[in-house]
């Protein structure tokens, strides 16, 4: 079964393809029954079919109309496939037969996107006799619309070089923005500064103490901020008429002075950081929005370069006899500002979740700026969170400018204010969900009381979406009632989301599997390995951030050892018997690779790696999860082409070339050889022509490779032996190390992990012990 190619089709990968009749042997899967959606998967196809109206929906269970219902075209009926109801087709299907299907009966159709606007009249026309596809239309009478909202949140403490880079990236932005885009401008270093885009005579603003921990409403009543009346669902949006939020077409000169004439607080005491109120500016900008601008999509982007040191989110004391927060001050509960600034965030998050804002944060500094603690709200909401060391990088400049393309018809390719919910056929329930997302608490007969992540719920709400944007949703087997192997279930997901001035789209994905019986060799064939791994690796980071390390390992141990032992073949207490077929041979590897990973060993990592680590593989899809997971590791030689080679120190070698990428960063390692023919220039040599080519072949591939990679991967170049070959052997299977026998002149990893192999032995010992 080709997964990826279904995935594909459905834009979902399934951990089991097949799932068993009882929750008894759900269980003794080890792996949970899960999906990996990605509900825009199929964004920019063009097989995937837009209609111009709104979805039909059950009126009993809310499910959409989909090519597994069964219709009665002469009473003009159809059945709910979810849960049997009988529904009648609104006049505007009057023309509707067995030749003249509308887009979403169409059986090879599993997803389709309803596009509609805010007002509608009703539709009075039957579907065209002349075309079997559907061309209903909606009459609709739009209103302008108001554009997305950004507001920029500019760290005063940045060097006085790094900030004037930064000015030029935001001012470059703000020329890109459609001229419906509304832009906010907040300051900040320890006062907060909101910027009055309306007042032109001179530079106007409203100042906030930054050690105060203000409430939106104090915030809104600073500002001078009337509330606006919450639109209902379809309605445009109102914006409070006022100087701080304005269209580009009305304040682009004001802002772009303002961001000219923004200068550096350079006044710190000697041994002490600046006084940087970094959560007092979010709190406030977040405010700002509330109090302007009622769900039409927002952004708040934080800009900073240093630790919060003043007020709500404080992440260390400005003096800096103080360090700064480790991984050890966590675990031993000595980091004094930890628990409280993650309280403050968490109430960020609410207001971002509850406004559909979607919180940015691009960090630029060689220390830590409190991302560890910031996790949770730029998570949550959809943002993204950029790790850097200079302003003036080129990962910061590619990732701004990715962020803010726009489509064909000038809107920005960003979409706002989505929710996703999960429908199901009775004898599934729905356990919860890991991801961007956030639990809206919806609870009816398809939810189970077994939480995992966000759960208690079959709603999920999303401030941000993008194409690549993956939730992991949990389920299990309803067997109140006897379920016949062989028979369908079917589970649909409905996104609804804003996208630029197109106004509401629902994106609808209905599939369907088979129930299998016990022991069938369904289950085995339809497993999906990569997203098993990619399933695990989420509940791991789950699990970690409520037990310590060593647990966690322990934890994927033993589930290793269950899954081992249920689908091995092997004879009882024979370790040299036991095999695993080729459904199944890549998930012990995976779990190696897992435990060894930066997501679960948190050493030679700050708590702040840490967080975006983490945040990065909770949102990536699976192919992408399966790089962070597993890099890969591709040789250059003279003998032919590239080819993918072990991810063993093995595959280091003199003669060759290695490309590796961890999707974080990408190394071009140089073997001994490679580098010294290099430095001598045999590449500028006409004669050394096949040289040349060697050489180029990787970084042409890493050109493409880091193409539409967000964000952009650091790229490495180095030589055999060289220091930053570690990047390289700290994630390669230690397979020859100082403790073992080895050839000499072979390359060895110093270190003390168990290798591969010694990590497979034992799990086959264990294993065979039932």
């Amino acid at each position: 079964m080709d997964f990826i190619e279904l995935e594909g089709i459905e834009g979902l990968r399934w951990s089991w393809n097949s799932w068993p009749t009882s929750k008894s042997e759900a269980s003794s899967l080890v792996i949970p029954l899960s999906i990996m959606c990605t509900p825009l998967a199929l964004m920019e196809s063009s097989e995937l079919p837009v209609i111009e109206y709104e979805p039909l929906l059950c009126i009993n269970c809310g499910a959409a109309l989909n090519p597994y219902a069964r219709v009665d075209y002469r009473s003009k009926i159809w059945h709910c496939p979810f849960c049997h109801h009988k529904n009648g087709f609104p006049k505007s299907y009057s023309g509707i037969s067995e030749n003249n299907l509308p887009a979403e009966l169409f059986p090879t159709y599993s997803a389709v996107e309803y596009q509609y606007h805010y007002q509608y009249h009703s539709l009075v026309n039957g579907l065209s006799s002349s075309s079997s596809s559907s061309n209903l239309t909606a009459c609709s009478a739009v209103d302008p619309k108001v554009g997305p909202a950004f507001v920029f949140v500019i760290d005063l403490c940045t060097p006085e070089d790094e900030l004037r880079a930064l000015k030029k990236e935001l001012l470059l932005v703000i020329s890109q923005l459609p001229e419906n885009a509304l832009v906010g401008l907040v300051t900040f270093d320890s006062m907060v500064r909101v910027h009055d885009l309306g007042f032109a005579d001179c530079n106007r603003v409203v100042l906030f103490p930054g050690h105060r921990d203000l409430n939106s409403t104090q915030i809104q009543q600073f500002l001078q901020l009337q509330s606006t009346k919450q639109p209902s669902v379809g309605k445009t949006a109102v914006v409070q008429k006022q100087g701080f939020l304005l269209a580009v077409s009305e304040c682009e000169f004001i802002i772009t002075t303002l961001i000219e004439e923004i200068c550096s607080s350079t006044t710190v005491l000697p041994g002490h950081r600046p006084l940087r109120a970094t959560g007092s500016a979010i709190s406030v900008a977040v405010g700002l929005i509330e109090g302007c601008l009622v769900k039409t999509g927002s952004r708040v982007m934080v800009f900073t370069s240093g630790p919060v040191t003043i007020g709500p989110g404080i992440v260390v004391e400005s003096d800096c006899s103080h360090s700064i927060r480790n991984h050890r001050d966590l675990i031993n509960c000595h980091a004094s500002f930890f628990e409280k600034s993650c309280s403050f965030y968490k109430k960020i998050t609410q207001r971002l979740c509850d406004a559909s804002i979607v919180l940015d944060l691009f960090a630029c500094s060689l220390d830590q700026v409190g991302a560890a603690e910031l996790k949770t709200p730029v998570e949550s909401s959809g943002g993204i969170m950029i790790l850097g060391e200079l302003f003036e990088s080129e990962q910061f400049r590619k990732h701004l400018g990715h962020l803010f393309k726009c489509d064909n018809n000038g809107n920005l390719k960003m979409c706002f204010d989505a929710s996703i919910e999960v429908v199901t056929t009775n004898d599934v329930r729905i356990c919860g969900a890991l991801g961007p997302c956030v639990s809206l608490r919806k609870r009816n007969s398809l939810v189970s009381d077994n939480e995992i992540g966000e759960g208690s719920t079959n709603t999920w709400k999303l401030c941000s979406l993008t194409n690549k944007t993956c939730i992991a949703f949990f389920f299990e087997v309803n067997d109140t009632q006897k379920i016949e192997p062989g028979s369908a279930f079917f589970i649909q997901f409905i996104t609804r989301y804003r996208y630029g001035a197109t106004g509401i789209r629902r994106r609808v994905t209905t599939v369907a599997r088979r129930w299998v019986g016990k022991g069938s060799p369904e289950i085995a064939a339809g497993f999906d390995q990569e997203a098993a791994a990619t399933v695990m690796g989420r509940l791991a980071i789950d699990r970690s951030e409520r037990h310590y390390v060593r647990d966690v390992i322990r934890w994927l141990d033993d589930n290793l050892i269950r899954f081992a032992s249920r689908f091995g073949d092997y004879i009882q207490e024979d370790p040299t018997s036991f095999r695993l077929s080729s459904n199944f041979s890549l998930y012990p590897q995976f779990m190696y690779y897992l435990r060894r990973s930066q997501f679960i060993n948190v050493f030679n990592s700050s708590p702040d790696e840490t967080a975006f680590f983490r945040l990065m593989l909770n949102c990536e899809g699976v192919v992408g999860s399966v790089i962070m997971i597993q890099p890969t590791l591709f040789q250059y030689s003279f003998d032919g082409p590239p080819i993918p080679v072990l991810l063993d120190i093995c595959s280091v070698s003199p003669d060759v070339i290695l490309l590796f990428d961890s999707y974080f960063y990408v190394v071009i390692h140089y073997g001994s050889k490679i580098a010294q023919w290099k430095k001598l220039g045999y590449h500028k040599d006409p004669n050394h022509e096949n040289f040349r080519k060697l050489l180029e072949a990787p970084e042409l591939d890493v050109e493409q490779l880091i193409a539409e990679r967000m964000p952009v991967p650091k790229v490495i170049r180095c030589d055999q032996h060289s220091s930053q070959a570690r990047f390289l052997l700290a994630k390669l299977n230690p397979s020859v190390t100082h403790n073992s026998t080895y050839n000499e002149g072979s390359e060895i990893v110093f270190t003390d992990d168990v290798s591969l192999q010694v990590f497979m032995d034992h799990l086959q010992e264990l294993a065979v012990q039932g």
